[in-house]
């Protein structure tokens, strides 16, 4: 069955549903740095497919550069990859694009979730008018358009829960009625991934549509046991700030059992990205007493609360727990964009390593597998996870799916 994956980001849908034993027929992506991921992720499968998941070791291991890894793959794998901003001047392109991938073929389903900064309680607390004007409020219009051409059978959208209330309720209004006139029923639900086995507390909004003349309904989907953040990370190796592990394969002896993990963990290759941030000594003081807090006294440490001469921002009214530990025996606090910036709202539970957690930290807690690898610079990697989907709920969202689909 095939899918369309729009505002792709780093490919965490698609990721699902590929594991799901759906094809990608294409992504649409305007992020230089994450479509350098997906087709990355393109060539791991193709190469898996193949049995030559040894120049993709290679490639991990730095013995061959990224042209060098596409030169094995064909170039119709590559091209599902569609670098391109979705906006009304470049639709026309990007459908005729698709149409050249597809040939005969039809979509079964539409996935994606449009940029959801608009909507987001960060993003418009950050912006001087609260994202009033930010066009991505209405980029919801283009994803009806993408139904209309391709006539898909289903459609997945998610989004923050922010899109709920947008504008006192009239972007939602406006969606539901855009999805009408589409031709399309749908219902939405407010999922969280911890309840899918992913170790992290994060709400979404996940709309699923149906063609109106299916007599669908949304799916039931059953919990599964929680994953805390001390059985996803325990088995990675200890490294200190300004660390970088060298591409290493990790034993799955000593791990959970929990099948999240194991799902994460299985076509081992190469552990990679395992990349912690440098910090000052400042940084790491405040680490040490925020940890501590939690691990001694289950404390949440405010910044107003540190010692005076630790406190270099002015700020002491308002966003006091900038600095956060992850909870060993929980499911981690969302992950988020920022994390980008710096690693303060995420410090490791672990005393000993006194740090942020690292890149392949923050992908297992979004539920990415060990052999996803995020191009580009680290700061680029901790975007993209980010902004994704975590890929073990799509996967989830995707075996339910399957047989309405069918």
């Amino acid at each position: 069955m095939n899918v369309l994956d729009l505002f792709a980001g780093a490919g965490g849908l698609s990721e699902g549903f590929k594991q799901a034993g759906f094809n990608i027929s294409a992504h649409v992506e305007i992020d230089s740095n994450a479509c350098d991921t997906l087709r990355t992720r393109e060539a791991f499968h193709y190469l898996k497919s193949v049995n030559k998941l040894s120049l993709y070791e290679d490639y991990l291991l730095k013995k061959i550069n990224r042209s060098e890894l596409y030169s094995q793959v064909p170039k119709s794998i590559l091209d599902k990859v569609i670098e391109e901003e979705i906006s009304a001047e470049s639709i026309p392109t990007i459908f005729k694009r698709i149409d050249t991938i597809l040939g005969t073929d039809t979509i079964d389903i539409v996935i994606g979730g449009p940029p959801c900064q608009a909507y987001s309680t960060a993003g418009i607390s950050r912006c001087p008018n609260r994202m009033q004007n930010d066009p991505r409020n209405y980029m919801y219009l283009f994803y009806k358009q993408f139904l209309v051409e391709y006539q898909p059978r289903m459609f997945l959208f998610e989004n923050v829960k922010g899109i709920l209330t947008a504008k006192k309720g009239e972007v939602f209004k406006d969606l539901l009625n855009v999805i009408d006139e589409a031709g399309y029923n749908m219902e939405y639900k407010l999922l969280n991934a911890k309840e899918f086995g992913v170790p992290q507390n994060r709400e979404r909004v996940i709309i699923i549509g149906w063609k109106k003349e299916y007599n669908f309904s949304y799916p039931d989907f059953s919990s599964s046991s929680l994953l805390t953040v001390e059985e996803a990370l325990q088995n990675l190796p200890k490294v200190k700030a300004g660390e970088s592990l060298t591409p290493t394969k990790i034993k799955k002896m000593g791990a959970s059992n929990h099948p999240s993990l194991q799902w994460i963990m299985k076509d081992n290759v190469f552990l990679t990205q395992h990349i912690a941030r440098p910090n000052n000594s400042i940084d790491l003081e405040i680490y040490r007493l925020v940890v501590n807090a939690w691990n001694n006294r289950k404390e949440i440490l405010m910044y107003n609360e540190i010692p005076k001469s630790l406190q270099k921002h002015k700020n002491t009214k308002s966003f006091l727990d900038r600095y956060k530990s992850l909870k060993p025996k929980q499911v981690s606090h969302t992950v988020v964009a920022h994390i980008a910036k710096d690693g303060h709202y995420y410090i490791h539970y672990d005393i000993q390593q006194n740090r942020s957690i690292t890149v392949r930290e923050a992908a297992r807690i979004q539920s990415f597998p060990d052999n996803f690898y995020f191009e580009r610079s680290r700061t680029a990697a901790f975007t993209q996870i980010g902004n994704a989907v975590p890929p073990l709920m799509a996967y989830k969202i995707a075996k339910e799916l399957t047989p309405l689909l069918k």
